[in-house]
């Protein structure tokens, strides 16, 4: 009889062959749940006993005690962050370096995706200290809520004016350049009146990958402990499963293509640039990724101190 697993997942295309069945395990019985915004807590959330959590919110719970859930090394959202910054079609910022002194928005200060794009801004020579911060919605649509989270500081890191929408305050010259992890509406449109700072982001990103050796992770896979304490195979088993969700995808979308029209010329770049492994999961080929996350965080203020692999992952530090 297969242990039945119920997980809360965003919905990644990759995960399409798990959620239908195609990749299944005759030792797990994993039900996905598709969700659009993250459980908020996994460790207090009934409904799953798995789930995709933010990289920074698990180490938060870690730095505080917090061992409601286990972390799984399967990094389910990964990818590079110098895309992500984003500014007016007039501005006369195309790098990094000229975003020193500069105001710009983030959507949340602790958000794991925010804490690397940061880190990518940080080896041009802006740090925290080199800008004004302002924590907000992107757009209207978006929720009015804390996105400071306890970091603001006068001066330096503050919400947004009257909660105006980033891009709003974007569009009026109010704001130099937004973080964003999503594109908002109407962005991929001929006039949005918005670009990336950087107009060969690409390069920029191979060169970043080539120096550091990684794709950052963004979430990773929690799992309630006291599922591995009674299965302890489970968590090398779903992230296999996860793992092959992917390999199998990525062989379909190579084979059918034709989803846009230069997809494929994507699909060689990715093949030649790439290596193949370049989103395998474990401790081992993650283990530099973690550490440069850790002390992000710590560097960055958000943790008191930086945290190691083992206190990260003590599930996996154990069993060694």
């Amino acid at each position: 009889m297969p242990v039945k697993l119920r997980i809360a997942v965003r919905d990644w295309d990759y995960l399409t062959p798990l959620a239908l069945g195609d990749v299944r395990s005759e030792k797990l019985d994993v039900i996905v749940d598709r969700v659009g915004t993250l459980v908020s807590h996994p460790g207090e959330d009934e409904a799953h006993e798995a789930s995709e959590m933010s990289f920074s919110r698990y180490v938060s719970l870690r730095d505080e005690g917090d061992t409601s859930i286990t972390g799984i090394p399967n990094f389910i959202m990964r990818g590079f962050r110098h895309r992500c910054i984003i500014t007016s079609t007039d501005s006369g910022i195309t790098g990094f370096e000229q975003l020193k002194d500069k105001k710009i928005g983030v959507t949340g200060w602790r958000d794991s995706g925010n804490t690397w794009t940061r880190a990518a801004l940080r080896r041009h020579g802006i740090g925290v200290e080199d800008a004004y911060w302002y924590a907000g919605r992107l757009t209207e649509a978006h929720p009015v809520t804390d996105r400071l989270d306890g970091f603001g500081r006068a001066g330096r890191i503050e919400a947004m004016p009257g909660e105006q929408p980033m891009m709003d305050a974007l569009r009026e010259g109010v704001l130099d350049a937004v973080f964003t992890p999503f594109m908002p509406d109407g962005y991929f449109g001929k006039n949005s009146g918005f670009r990336q700072v950087l107009t060969d982001f690409r390069s920029a990103e191979l060169a970043y990958y080539n120096d550091v050796g990684y794709v950052p992770g963004m979430h990773l896979m929690g799992i309630k402990p006291e599922i591995l304490a009674e299965h302890p195979w489970v968590a090398q088993e779903l992230s296999d499963l996860l793992d092959e969700s992917q390999r199998v995808w990525t062989a379909k979308r190579r084979k059918y293509a034709e989803t846009t029209p230069w997809m494929l010329d994507e699909l060689l770049k990715c093949a030649q640039d790439l290596p193949e492994n370049w989103n395998v999961s474990g401790i081992a080929a993650n283990e530099a990724m973690i550490n440069d996350f850790a002390e992000e965080l710590h560097l960055q203020g958000i943790l008191q101190r930086k945290l190691s692999v083992e206190e990260l992952f003590p599930f996996y530090a154990n069993k060694a």
